[in-house]
């Protein structure tokens, strides 16, 4: 039998034990009324050997356990962080028995005084013990924790009770929402609900995921956006709209994408791109500073300063400079095509690109935006890459759009949206032509949406915020699934 069975085995008989003198190794409940954090913070003063008659009542889980002939130390973990626990077998006589049979891992309450040891650190002096819930599997080991990349996100409670610093992290996307939405309200935007099961999908070029409804033998989907349902209530009479959900696309799995991820969609009646744009550099900059205390910050081998104005420049522009092309010039699948063979332009998938939108953006994303290291705005993308962009009015191939962009990441998305209902059937109608081609990104034609905007749609800009990526630049982590507790992974073999 290996070591880790036997272990196991072991803890199992431990709970026969405890239930054979009448302790149930699963209560329903402690009375908690302290946690760590404050129980340091509170009493940091005290002197060496100092003691309090202040009795706090503190649960969690036990990290390390000693016995010292009849006295026992050992630390318990909480949400907060770590204290210690002081034991003597003559104080707790009745418990002694129940302490014996503790492991770590095991989560216990304590009843007790506070006090600072001779070393130093503040502890909890315990009068009353109480298991309160026995555990079978051992932690991993307690000096180097859990190492394997792969286990810690497909037990990320594990992880989290093993490793501090990734329960900040998941305190700092906390904090981050939070900021985000207190950001809205604070400009006069009201937080709604937008479906998530879809009869049509849209707002985004996108893979959906398909489902079927039984209930009324319809297949359905998964939203890929919020937009279409956002500026239906704009339509409405809801000038200033923002929702915080779930997301899902079905496509590659990499650093920055995962299937289901969190969006933040926002839409301003009467406003543009470029207000958004200001809104941009009053959000980001200030979250980073006040989580991070500076405006830079050090992600992987860059450093990044966030202080606003940011860098902009034209779509038009960036692709010139790091291809040559002038895309002006190129208007049209065959010639674009042409060029790029011409200048052999490396880590293409010509061959995928099904029109002259998805040759653009292979150009773009593949070759030009990984060259983009400090925040830029980059700005007026040709028409055929949005379909539900307004065009600019001075250049009618133009689009009036920014992406905000980060170490070669889209952070944020934002537009004058489209609201000339028969500009707009005409560009849905020609996503339907891409459609039948093959084009599984391409949006299906939404008669509802159509419809609303025939009502009419007040000049509106609209916008989306990637939070898990947002999450990932506050936090410096490199990797999405760093920043969502529960990534996708693909199914364990057996």
């Amino acid at each position: 039998m290996d070591t880790y069975k036997k272990l196991i085995e072991e803890r199992i008989k431990k709970i026969e034990e405890l239930k054979a003198i009448n302790v149930n190794p699963y209560p329903q409940i402690f009375n908690k009324t302290n946690n760590a954090a404050d129980i340091l913070e509170k009493y940091k003063n005290l002197d060496k050997e100092e003691k309090t008659n202040n009795i706090v009542s503190i649960a969690g889980r036990v990290m390390t356990l000693r016995g010292m002939g009849k006295a026992s130390f050992c630390h318990i973990q909480d949400e907060t962080g770590k204290i210690q626990v002081y034991i003597r077998q003559e104080e707790i006589k009745g418990q002694y028995e129940v302490l014996k049979k503790v492991d770590l891992g095991d989560i216990i309450g304590i009843k007790g005084t506070v006090f600072r040891t001779k070393t130093g650190e503040i502890s909890v002096w315990a009068k009353e013990i109480k298991l309160l819930t026995k555990s079978i599997q051992p932690l991993p080991e307690k000096f180097h924790g859990l190492k394997d990349q792969e286990t810690k996100y497909r037990q990320r409670y594990l992880d989290l009770i093993t490793d501090q610093d990734v329960k900040e992290t998941f305190k700092k996307r906390t904090k981050i929402i939070k900021m985000v939405r207190e950001f809205l309200d604070n400009y006069g935007f009201l937080e709604v609900e937008t479906p998530t099961l879809q009869t049509t999908y849209g707002g985004a070029s996108a893979k959906p995921f398909k489902t079927h409804l039984n209930a009324l033998n319809m297949d359905v989907f998964l939203s890929i956006s919020p937009e279409l349902y956002l500026k239906r209530l704009v339509v409405g009479g809801f000038e200033r709209v923002y929702t915080i959900c779930k997301n899902f696309r079905n496509e590659d799995i990499d650093t920055t994408h995962n299937p289901e991820f969190t969006m933040m969609e926002f839409y301003f009646a009467y406003a543009n791109y470029e207000k958004l744009m200001a809104m941009t550099e009053e959000l980001i900059p200030n979250m980073i500073k006040e989580i991070n205390g500076s405006y830079e910050m050090k992600i992987g081998v860059d450093v990044i300063n966030f202080k606003p104005p940011f860098k902009r420049i034209k779509f038009n522009d960036f692709i010139k400079d790091e291809t040559g092309i002038d895309i002006d010039k190129c208007r049209d699948f065959e010639s674009l095509k042409k060029e790029i063979v011409k200048r052999k332009i490396p880590n293409m998938n010509i061959n995928e690109a099904k029109h002259y939108g998805n040759l653009l953006d292979e150009l773009y994303k593949r070759v030009c935006r990984p060259k983009i290291t400090q925040p830029t705005f980059l700005t007026h993308y040709p028409v055929e890459m949005i379909a539900l962009a307004k065009r600019n009015e001075d250049d009618p191939t133009k689009i009036n759009t920014f992406q905000l962009l980060v170490r070669g990441a889209e952070i944020v998305k934002a537009y004058d949206e489209l609201n000339d209902p028969i500009d707009q059937r005409k560009r849905l109608e020609e996503q339907q032509v891409l459609l039948k081609r093959g084009d599984q990104e391409a949006m299906p034609l939404d008669e509802d949406f159509l419809n609303a905007l025939e009502i009419g749609l007040p000049p509106t800009a609209g916008y989306g915020l990637g939070i898990d990526r947002l999450v990932m630049l506050i936090t410096g982590k490199e990797s999405i699934k760093d920043v969502i507790f529960f990534p996708f992974m693909k199914k364990k073999e057996e």
